[in-house]
């Protein structure tokens, strides 16, 4: 059985983000190679501006563990979609390399 270590990952998105379903399956993809339980994360779809701001939500998707979002934005928060820094230029979710490296420490973190 994986372990989760009682942390929270969560997907976060808006409402019809073309990339929400690609997202996903990456989440849970580095959430398995980390030995994280393959039935998370969830997904939560932010639908109020007041929750973008209260969530510090910069675009969809945001991958976020126990509430802190792995990749920081200097943007304000915002119902929008997001885009990603990969070797292949701006794409609307981050490399597995990318999101591997931040979910490491989050999940140190988490274990903590």
């Amino acid at each position: 059985m994986a372990n989760n270590w009682g942390m929270h990952s969560e997907l976060r998105t808006i409402a019809d983000c073309p990339n929400d379903a690609a997202a996903h399956a990456l989440f849970r993809q580095v959430l398995e190679c980390e030995d994280i339980d393959a039935g998370l994360p969830t997904v939560r779809e932010i639908e109020r501006d007041a929750e973008a701001v209260a969530l510090n939500f910069h675009g969809s998707p945001t991958f976020a563990i126990d509430g802190v979002g792995l990749f920081p934005a200097a943007a304000e928060p915002a119902l929008t979609c997001r885009v990603y820094p990969t070797d292949g230029g701006l794409k609307g979710r981050p490399s597995l390399h990318a999101l591997r490296k931040t979910v490491r420490p989050a999940l140190e973190r988490a274990a903590g």
